[in-house]
């Protein structure tokens, strides 16, 4: 076994065969100073494909390369562009167009409840644009190895050396006018970089049978791995300790009780801890006559009657409580609040329509809470007096 793994040391160190086909000329430098006149003097040149190698960062050598702004930023601001752009339209259309509910009130295309989705879509797309892009556009991938792996060059310009590599790319390159240059620059080592033959093959590696057999290899055992371990480990012993428990489960039998029943009412008369029920459930308002309101009419209480009017009465009763229902013909205009008779209501009246609910109306007991519910009534107040004010009302 330490032969085969000898032998194999041995393959992975040996130099892969080189073509005929020049990818860069490169030089070696001693000192930091060195290698940043080299840097600064190849730009002056006019050299424009050419890098910088060096085993720890030199300050000043972005300067001295001339190095343009990377085009990263533009790209991740596109990419988050593209992102928001798409969940705006996405909920605008949903929201908006496709599937309008009216929800407490509130518009079809609600901008605050969509922030965070735009927030989560523009991250999310800015994050995949950018991984796949540097990956792809910058990397170069599926290509995963540089020409200057594997050389002289390399291995001091990442130890104790400093290097520049001129590639053959430049307009302006030529072999030996690029080595007069670096040797005249104080360049040391010269060395002519050629491509690897595997980097110049016509097709891609990513198209190769071997590695489309090998995708799918792992697509199934990844398939088959996933649906074993969620579908069938899970339920067996002793896995399956969170989904068989100790417990009645709703809808199901019980031989705990003689009806078989698992899901049992109320014992009749029965209250809830802390809970004081309603002693008004199904009566009709005219029976309501010992019910005061609680809650002070101040600022704070209206305040919040106001905010829960908006979002529970104003789709049917309007904001103003005329009646002006937003509902488009969809439901019943309810009588305005500013008749006669409502004024004359007691605040319990009022409380208990609320309450039980009246006519088509439903009840609103489990969507709003008691001093909530009293604090609708101080802002209907408000909104009455507003509606019949008195002349002693102005100043």
């Amino acid at each position: 076994m330490l032969k085969k793994i000898l032998k194999l040391d041995e393959e992975l160190a040996q130099d892969v065969p080189r073509s005929h086909k020049v990818h860069s000329v490169a030089a070696l430098f001693d000192t930091p100073d060195e290698i940043t006149h080299a840097a600064r003097e190849t730009s002056n040149a006019g050299y424009d494909k050419f890098d910088v190698y060096t085993p720890y960062p030199l300050h000043g050598m972005d300067a001295a390369m001339r190095m343009k702004d990377t085009n990263i930023g533009k790209f991740a601001f596109l990419a988050g562009l593209t992102g928001i752009t798409v969940a705006v339209s996405m909920i605008g259309w949903m929201s908006g167009i496709d599937y309008q509910n009216i929800i407490g009130g509130k518009p079809y295309f609600n901008l605050t409840a969509s922030i965070p989705i735009m927030f989560e879509l523009t991250i999310l797309l800015t994050g995949l644009f950018c991984v796949f892009g540097m990956l792809l556009l910058w990397n170069k991938l599926p290509q995963i190895s540089n020409p200057l792996h594997d050389t002289n060059f390399m291995k001091y310009a990442s130890s104790t050396r400093f290097g520049v590599a001129i590639e053959a790319e430049d307009a302006q390159f030529d072999v030996e006018k690029v080595k007069a240059f670096l040797a005249g620059v104080g360049g040391k080592d010269i060395e002519v970089v050629y491509y690897p033959e595997e980097n110049i093959q016509k097709t891609s590696p990513i198209f190769e049978k071997k590695f489309i057999y090998l995708l799918i290899v792992v697509a199934v055992v990844t398939a088959l791995g996933g649906y074993g371990a969620i579908g069938k480990l899970v339920n067996i012993l002793p896995f399956d300790w969170m989904h068989n428990q100790f417990r009645v489960n709703p809808q199901t039998r019980s031989d705990i009780f003689k009806d078989g029943r698992s899901m049992q009412r109320p014992v009749d008369g029965t209250v809830a801890r802390g809970f004081m029920p309603y002693e008004y459930t199904g009566m009709p308002d005219s029976l309501v006559k010992l019910l005061s309101n609680p809650v002070p009419m101040n600022e704070f209480s209206i305040e919040r009657g106001k905010k829960q009017y908006n979002t529970y009465c104003s789709p049917c009763h309007g904001y103003f409580g005329a009646g002006d229902s937003r509902m488009n013909n969809q439901f019943p205009n309810p009588p305005t609040l500013h008749s006669k008779k409502v004024r004359d209501w007691a605040d319990g009246n009022i409380y208990n329509v609320m309450t039980n609910g009246q006519n088509v109306m439903p009840s609103y007991a489990k969507q709003i809470s008691r001093d909530d519910r009293w604090a609708i009534v101080n802002y209907i107040r408000v909104l009455q007096r507003a509606e019949n004010a008195k002349d002693t009302d102005l100043p």
